[in-house]
């Protein structure tokens, strides 16, 4: 039997979920989630094998979620549901020692195989993703412009940038200028809206 935790914020779509994958003989619903602030601790407790995890989550998303996991309960291995086709979150969700990556348009019979294959160790993407990825530009930023607009999008403003990374505010400035230019931008919203899509932060 493999046992699963799902989280999925959006009610419809998480009962409909666990609607169909109790339909499975060998699948059981150990757990349903609505916060990805849960899915640690109900892991920790519950020992799921396989977390079926919404890639946008309220408290946590599904990729940071799916990186605490390895960490807190390694045995439990984690698929990503996503309907956001983008190449970035594939690269991330490889990073996060994410075990499956699916489309949620996919069919039930193929999300039910893929936690039986997920559960034995077996990795599960979704072609069109991997075809995306490979397809994906190079990110433009350089590790330096990448690290202030990191900060920048965890609120920070230049003043305070400059401080943690020991830079003169005026610098800090220009990276975001050069960052704002390069991803071709309206201005620094814009700018962290863009490197999030693309999976670079």
């Amino acid at each position: 039997m493999v046992r699963v935790l799902i989280a999925e914020d959006m009610r419809m779509l998480r009962q409909a979920l666990v609607a169909l994958l109790e339909l499975e003989p060998d699948i059981d619903v150990v757990a349903e989630l609505s916060n990805g602030s849960d899915i640690v601790p109900r892991s920790r407790e519950l020992r799921p094998d396989v977390a079926v995890l919404d890639i946008d989550l309220p408290g946590m998303d599904g990729l940071s979620a799916a990186a605490a996991l390895h960490t807190a309960v390694p045995e439990c291995r984690t698929m990503i549901l996503t309907s956001l086709g983008r190449p970035g979150n594939l690269r991330r969700a490889l990073a996060a020692h994410v075990s499956g990556f699916l489309l949620k348009d996919s069919s039930p019979d193929t999300l039910s195989h893929a936690i039986r294959s997920v559960a034995k160790g077996e990795r599960v993407m979704d072609p069109q993703l991997v075809l995306a990825a490979l397809d994906d530009e190079p990110q433009p930023l350089t590790p330096r412009e990448l690290e202030v607009l990191l900060h920048a999008s965890q609120g920070e403003n230049a003043a305070q940038i400059a401080a943690r990374l020991y830079l003169s505010a005026g610098t800090v400035r220009n990276y975001l200028t050069s960052v704002v230019t390069k991803l071709n931008a309206r201005n620094r919203v814009d700018a962290i809206r863009i490197a999030r899509e693309a999976g670079w932060l």
